[in-house]
């Protein structure tokens, strides 16, 4: 039976596509729900010399105000199977917070504290997604991709995917060349959940027991929303695309430095366990002592007031809103500190 040919679409809005909800239209645009659908839509964009940009969840994506010129591919593949061994493969395009809930209810500990996180699947080994002192990294088996390049299917083993915080092959090295079709979770039957983040050792410090996977979850779920951090239409400080900054690596020796231009001004940098002689220094921390508090405004953008790294549209924002004002803190920041702040979301039809 022949299969139907993908449907294109033109010129569909991507603003309400994405949780921060700014920039314009996508020249053409199309849902795969399969595999055969991927492989459909990179032939289209290759055969008519489009630029090929593939959005999932949307919840970590600023698109420029002109929109996207080339073919926007939406990963929609779903499905979660069980395999031996408490190993799971879930499709592409599944929601995020909707498969941590589905491992916590059936005991699976691994991906507790990633509770929350809006997106999709294929998303999390993107970024190497974490949170709450857990990353996906630390679950993923093997990733299943479309290999743009050789035109076929590609199972990429977790230690060919390069992670690193917040990074992968897929969005540093090999950026654009593979599309995430399936994830291979590999997780922990019976194991007690991950309390090593201060907050929630703080949210459970009163406690004589030890807290159920379920309990953690509900726990970073609270902490998420009273950072703004959980998509909730009536709370204007979840229109973000979540934290707009990386937190910075630094080196022993630049530690050390800015330790000191702390003490100057009587203040400690709270930072972070990370790699052999690194150390990695709250974002927020910089960006709030910086001169931006939480719920400044700058016209129709801002930063939360519940969390100093999200980036607001505060209502009717542009993609030129939102870079002004992370161009006016990473300056700042820089200014203040000597250190250069990372920006999280992929821009879209954006070159820097």
């Amino acid at each position: 039976m022949t299969r139907p040919e993908l449907q294109i679409q033109e010129n569909v809005p991507l603003a309400p596509l994405t949780t921060l909800g700014v920039g314009g239209s996508a020249r053409y645009f199309c849902a795969a729900t399969n595999v055969e659908d991927v492989e459909q839509a990179v032939a289209y964009a290759q055969e008519r010399g489009l630029e090929l940009f593939v959005l999932g969840g949307g919840s970590n994506v600023v698109v420029a105000d002109h929109g996207f010129e080339g073919l926007v591919l939406q990963v929609a593949i779903v499905g979660i199977e069980n395999k031996p061994e408490a190993a799971i493969d879930v499709g592409a395009g599944e929601n995020w917070d909707e498969f941590v809930s589905f491992c916590v209810s059936r005991g699976y500990s691994g991906v507790e504290c990633l509770s929350g996180i809006p997106g999709s699947v294929g998303g999390t080994p993107v970024q190497n997604v974490g949170a709450y002192g857990q990353e996906v990294s630390g679950t993923i088996v093997s990733v299943l991709a479309y290999d743009v390049i050789e035109g076929r299917h590609q199972e990429l083993r977790k230690e060919d995917c390069g992670f690193a915080y917040r990074s992968s092959i897929f969005n540093s090295g090999e950026r654009g060349r593979y599309i995430i079709l399936r994830v291979r979770y590999k997780l922990s039957v019976g194991a007690e959940p991950a309390l090593r983040y201060a907050d929630l050792q703080k949210y459970f410090a009163a406690r004589d027991s030890k807290p159920s996977l379920s309990e953690v979850r509900d726990a970073v779920l609270k902490i998420r929303a009273s950072k703004g951090m959980v998509i909730d239409p009536n709370d204007p400080d979840s229109r973000s695309a979540g934290s707009f900054f990386k937190n910075p690596v630094l080196s022993a020796e630049e530690f050390v430095r800015l330790s000191a231009k702390a003490a100057e001004r009587g203040l400690k940098v709270p930072s972070y366990p990370a790699r052999a002689q690194q150390n990695k220094v709250s974002a927020a921390w910089l960006v709030e002592n910086s001169g931006f508090h939480k719920g400044y405004v700058k016209g129709r953008v801002g930063i939360s007031s519940k969390h100093a790294l999200a980036i607001v549209n505060r209502g009717g924002a542009t993609a030129t809103d939102v870079i002004a004002l992370r161009d006016e803190i990473q300056d700042k920041v820089e200014q203040a500190w000597g250190v250069t702040l990372n920006s999280e979301p992929v821009f879209v039809g954006l070159k820097f």
